[in-house]
This record gives C-alpha cells, structure tokens and sequence, in this order.
C-alpha cells in the first residue's frame, strides 16, 4: 500500500527525473510490505498481565487469534493460554472461564504447533517458565487420578498433556500402562511399541523440562508394575533397563525399580 502522501510526491517530481522516480516508488512498496509483514509488539496484553488482569487478557489474546494477520502467530496463543490458566488457579465466577483450564490446554496447544511449524520454537524459549508450570500443574493432575486408580481419566489427561510438550515419549509408555490397566491389552502393547521407538531416538534427557521427567518416570515405572503384575517380571525388568542409566541418582526411582525387578 502506498500512502496518500507519498502519491502525491511521485506526482509532483514524475517530469524531473523518471528512473529516480521508479526507484523511490519500489522503495516505497518494500518498506510498506515489511511493516505490515510485522506481527504487533503485544504490549497490550504484557501490561494486562502485569495488572493481573487475567480475564481481559485471555479476551484480548483470543481477539488476535481470529485475525487474519495474528491467526497463525504463536504469541497471542501464548498469552492465551497464560490468562485461562491464571482464571483457572484463582477462580472466578464468570461462565465464560468455566473451562479454563481445559480452554488453556487449547491454546498452548496451538501455540506450541504453530512455532515449531513457522519459528523453530524459537518464541517457546520465552515462555519457558510458564509452559514448565503448566506441564507441572497437569502432570499433578495426572498423578493424582493414576493414585485414586482412575485409569481412565488418567488416560485422556495425558492424551492432553501430550499437546503441550514436545517430549511425547513418557505420556506414551504412561497412555499404555493406563490402558493395559483398564484391561485394553491390545492398545496398550501398540502405545508401548511406539513409545520404544521414540526410545530408541532418544539420547538424553537433559534439558527436558521437570515435568517431562517426571511424565518419562511415571511411564516407564507404571508400565513396569502393569507388566509385573501381571506375570511379565522379565518384560518389566527389560523395559526399566533401558531407562536405568537416567535415573541412576533418582531414590525414588530406584525404590519403584527394586519393588518391581526384584
């Protein structure tokens, strides 16, 4: 787009110098395209944020998702899910945020996919923090209903917790064990082949975040116990051999380890 002004200039200097003329209209064209090629700077929902003002945030964020030129834009996805999340651990009486926490999941989902497709995950680093305490507060969860033996709800929360990391190998082996416990054999054994091929691509887990740890850890030792349990002592003991070297210094590892190899 070229502006009314700048219309205007070419106009009026056309008859002096016609080439100089062309070069200043294509100079004009790229700085016009680039400026509007930028995504916004988001200051708008920093400063909501730092007021704590949560609710406006997760509105305002959302806003610039269904806009054509943010839609596939990771940050206000982001600054979505940051908002929903903080509405989820507060509390609120508004209908709108009833779902928040689940809405939030959405969110980072999308803006997890969306930088890897089109950054690199380059923006992922900046909000580091806030996808760490996320993975955490979900895998909480996650635990919790694998303690109280609800294996079912277990399972579909890690189908989610799998849409917000990219370490999906421990929420796999974790999927299998739940299924192999709800008595879904089948299922289980095709979750745990593919969660032995990502094993097989993994070289170390450093630099994972606590959460996907503690997902990779709660996997392979739930999956052992199913297999124990059911009269698969070497299977079990296979499987949490190939893990081992990681967990080398994890107490409570080795105490789960012991129980279900010895």
């Amino acid at each position: 787009m070229i502006t009314y002004v700048s219309a205007q200039y070419l106009k009026l200097t056309m008859k002096n110098n016609p080439m100089k003329n062309i070069l200043t209209l294509l100079c004009l064209i790229f700085l016009s395209a680039t400026s509007f090629a930028q995504s916004p700077d988001y200051d708008d929902l920093r400063i909501l944020y730092a007021d704590a003002n949560y609710e406006k945030l997760a509105k305002v964020a959302s806003s610039y998702t269904e806009k054509d030129k943010t839609k596939k834009d990771p940050i206000p996805y982001l600054w979505c899910a940051k908002g929903l999340y903080q509405v989820s651990q507060s509390g609120t009486d508004n209908e709108k945020f009833k779902n928040a926490f689940k809405d939030a999941i959405k969110y980072l989902s999308k803006g997890i996919k969306y930088d890897l497709k089109y950054n690199e995950g380059t923006n992922l680093e900046d909000h580091k923090d806030f996808i760490d305490e996320f993975q955490m507060s979900l895998f909480e969860t996650i635990d919790n209903e694998l303690s109280d033996g609800n294996f079912r709800k277990a399972y579909g929360l890690t189908i989610k917790y799998q849409k917000v990391s990219i370490q999906t190998i421990g929420a796999k082996y974790l999927m299998g064990a739940c299924k192999y416990l709800d008595q879904d054999k089948t299922t289980a054994r095709t979750l745990w082949q593919e969660a032995d091929a990502l094993l097989k691509t993994t070289e170390s887990i450093e630099g994972w975040s606590e959460a996907d740890v503690k997902m990779f850890k709660a996997g392979l030792l739930n999956s052992g116990m199913a297999l124990k349990n059911s009269r698969q002592g070497e299977k079990a003991k296979a499987l949490l051999n190939k893990a081992a070297h990681w967990f080398e210094e994890d107490a409570e590892w080795q105490e789960k380890y012991d129980e279900i190899v010895h």
